[in-house]
């Protein structure tokens, strides 16, 4: 009997060949393709008019480095057609949101933006910041570019218009007006210092300067303040003046007020080595409502059109598109795009590329951000790449790490616990990263901070076990800060090892002699501690570490017992939510009114039917 040879498993197609081998089974229908690696993870989402005309583009040589690379990868593809090439597109969007795949230009930081609502819900509306969806009643104007450009605004529109920004709940329990009255932001609303009719002038108003016409105001402001001083009405007159004052200075801090250009958002793009940023000013009713920058992750070979394209996609894909999109770079596809962004708006969009004007020149001014903060951003990235290495070197770790999570826990005496992670890297803090835990443990002992840090630890790696198994999603620390010395170093350790996790290095930071800065003492596994030279640069970034870490748990601890002081027995009552809530409390004035009130008059309230009173009776009964 002669030893046959083990059989050998035929090696797995990939590149050119295996994409090839698609083409007998694509018609020419418009849809979406995806190209994945041996181990099926998605490498690049694209869409196409034509499907086999696409596929076949990849299937000869003659691409950039970066697309060579990605076909010398593709294991498999997967399809789906759509009906039309719009359709594809935005699926196309969706999926890279989804996906995040490796060779596809990736918008990192896409957040929702804040707007100023009107709320209409009430006889006496009330102005106020708004963020997410638009299901209040009321009108909105926006978006800002950031709460800060909101909370500028407001401010000013309250001292020009004195509307109301307290809550319902609040507006219906005052006895006497409030401090901003006294400061002259309020009209007093509340205490019937001002008619419904005037009232609704005001608000008028404000929503005319809000879209646009504030020069209009501003005039008629200026005509009533002259008559109020021929009158000789000075308290009054004094009082239209700082309304026209309040009104200019908002007009200031927005800079540049475009006359041209009503509604639009002009983007603006600049790349250097690989990396790009992209600059967007939000005009709305001629003026300017704050600007934003993007870096959106590309590659050494990734052209302007590319970028902008993707850029428009994905940043669209929840945000509704103003009427004019004013771009530095034309995109190839700019029909498809206004199609596309039409049917999102139900209405019509359109994308310029200006080369005169004054919408030239808003894009010059765009580009000159963008390369400013492409600039800044660089020049940070370079120090946080050296800072890297030194924590590498100093902690004997085996490369810079790319991901540094920090914890730390916040409470009083035990009470509103939390614990809080934060999260560094090349690029700094990664505040999307950020995660809050509350504290659940109920066989806690109220201030066990190791107790605290275990349950913090066991539902993180509990999470990411199950969210990144393959460790193949960038989710995965490469280092781990632990506030306290050898003995909580060791007990994480512990932890970990009951997750199967030890291959994570873990730094354990101790305050050191005196409890003080630049005397930490740092801590390893198994070793003895040790101290860095007090003018050490890594030494001053861990404790940047350690300090947004106590900040950001500091900060979600606060929230979170601000909360329970607002918090009612109300919040627990089966089917009452914010409306009834304040109708309870409009109608009674206080949540222990409610508690003793009787049927009868449960039934009386606007929007309380006759069984929800009756559930809410039970509630405070059975209560006791």
């Amino acid at each position: 009997m002669t030893d046959q040879p083990e059989p050998t498993q035929a090696p797995e197609v990939t590149g050119y060949a295996r994409i090839q081998g698609y083409l007998k089974t694509l018609d020419s229908s418009p849809g979406v393709y995806r190209m994945l690696d041996s181990e099926s993870r998605v490498l690049y989402v694209g869409k196409a008019r034509n499907l086999r005309a696409r596929v076949s583009n990849y299937s000869r040589p003659g691409h950039s480095g970066r697309i060579e690379r990605m076909i010398a990868a593709t294991a498999s593809m997967m399809f789906l057609t759509t009906r039309t090439e719009t359709e594809a597109l935005l699926l196309e969007q969706n999926l890279i949101k989804q996906l995040k795949p490796k060779y596809n230009v990736l918008l990192r930081d896409d957040k929702s933006f804040p707007n100023i609502l009107v709320a209409k819900d009430h006889s006496f509306p009330q102005i106020k910041k708004h963020r997410g969806a638009k299901k209040e009643k009321g009108t909105y104007f926006g978006p800002f570019a950031s709460a800060g450009a909101v909370n500028r605004t407001l401010n000013q529109l309250q001292k020009a218009f004195l509307l109301r920004n307290c809550s319902d709940s609040m507006f219906s329990g005052r006895t006497r007006a409030c401090l901003l009255h006294q400061i002259k932001r309020c009209s007093g609303p509340c205490v019937g210092l001002i008619t419904a009719e005037a009232y609704a002038e005001s608000v008028h108003d404000a929503e005319r300067f809000l879209s646009g016409r504030s020069t209009k105001i501003q005039e008629e402001l200026a005509v009533q303040m002259q008559e109020a001083s021929e009158a000789m009405e000075f308290e009054r007159a004094a009082g239209l003046r700082d309304r026209i004052r309040a009104l200019t200075q908002v007009q200031t801090t927005q800079g540049i007020n475009p006359r041209g250009v009503t509604e639009a958002d002009v983007i603006g793009l600049h790349m250097d080595s690989g990396q790009a940023c992209v600059q967007v000013f939000f005009i709305r009713a001629n003026q300017n409502w704050g600007n934003q920058d993007f870096y959106p992750r590309v590659g050494p070979d990734v052209s302007a059109a590319e970028v902008m394209e993707a850029f428009l996609g994905q940043f669209y894909d929840n945000k509704e598109p103003p009427r004019q999109l004013i771009l530095s770079d034309g995109i190839e596809n700019s029909d498809l795009m206004e199609q596309a962004l039409a049917e999102k708006a139900e209405r019509k969009v359109e994308i310029l590329v200006p080369q005169r004007g004054e919408k030239a020149e808003l894009i010059s001014g765009a580009v000159r951000n963008a390369r400013e903060s492409l600039a800044r951003r660089m020049s940070e990235s370079a120090t946080q790449a050296k800072l890297l290495r030194g924590v590498a070197e100093a902690f004997q770790l085996e490369g810079p790490p790319q991901r540094i999570e920090v914890y730390d826990n916040s409470h009083i005496q035990g009470t509103n616990a939390v614990g809080g992670m934060i999260v560094a890297g090349p690029d700094g803090f990664m505040k999307n990263a950020y995660r809050k835990f509350n504290i659940r443990g109920d066989d806690l002992t109220p201030g066990d901070d190791f107790g605290m840090m275990k349950e913090v630890l066991n539902r993180r790696f509990t999470r990411l076990q199950k969210e990144d198994p393959d460790r193949d999603k960038g989710l995965w620390p490469d280092l781990l800060l632990i506030d306290g010395g050898a003995g909580q170093v060791s007990a994480v350790a512990e932890i970990m090892a009951a997750h199967g996790v030890q291959d994570i290095a873990m730094i354990g930071v101790a305050k050191g002699v005196d409890r003080d800065h630049g005397k930490e003492e740092f801590h390893r596994l198994g070793e003895r501690a040790f101290a860095l030279q007090r003018n050490d640069p890594v030494l001053y970034f861990v404790q940047r570490l350690r300090d947004e870490a106590h900040r950001f748990a500091i900060g979600t601890h606060r929230a979170k017992r601000a909360k329970a002081i607002g918090a009612t027995p109300l919040d627990e009552v089966p089917g009452v939510g914010a409306t009834r809530k304040r109708a309870l409390l409009a109608h009674f004035g206080s949540a222990k009114a409610v508690s003793r009130a009787n049927l009868v008059d449960l039934k009386a309230v606007d929007g309380i039917s006759d069984a929800l009173a009756e559930t809410i009776y039970d509630f405070f009964h059975d209560k006791g």
